[in-house]
Order: structure tokens, then sequence, then C-alpha cells
């Protein structure tokens, strides 16, 4: 049985349109297997909402899931990986 190099990762996530928040949600949701957790920050005074998930999944699967919460109407998102593998 063949198994898949997992990488700890970390996906800073900036939702500056409430909006997109249920379809953010739906595709975190999808991804549950790979989530370790999850923290949000309300920051009321720019408007935005800032999000932190930490993974652990293959680099692609993390890859995948960055490209489309990126691919939201006012959402932006970026990876760091962890170093050890």
């Amino acid at each position: 049985m063949e198994t898949t190099e997992t990488r700890v990762a970390q996906l800073g996530i900036v939702v500056e349109n409430p909006d997109s928040v249920e379809k953010l949600n739906a595709i975190l949701h999808r991804y549950g297997e790979y989530v370790i957790g999850r923290m949000g920050i309300p920051y009321h005074k720019r408007g935005v909402n800032i999000i932190s998930v930490v993974l652990d999944a293959p680099a692609d699967v993390v890859s995948t899931l960055s490209g489309k919460i990126g691919m939201l109407d006012g959402v932006s998102t970026s990876a760091v990986y962890s170093k050890i593998k």
C-alpha cells in the first residue's frame, strides 16, 4: 500500500466580501479531512475577516485548496509550508 507524503501547511485567508463566506465554508468543509484547526478573526475596523487554517495534506491538495479559495470574489489566500516532511 502506497502512502502519500503530507506536509503541515497554514493557509492565510483574508475575506473582504462577506457574500463569499458561504462558498468559502463549503470549500473548507470538502477538505475537512486535512484540517487540523481553524481560527477566524473579524477585523471590524477594516471590514475584513482573517482566517488561519492549518492542514496536514499532500502539497497538491494544499495548492488546489488555495487556488479554489483564491478564485472566490473578494477573497485572498496564501499558503506557508513546514520544512519538515
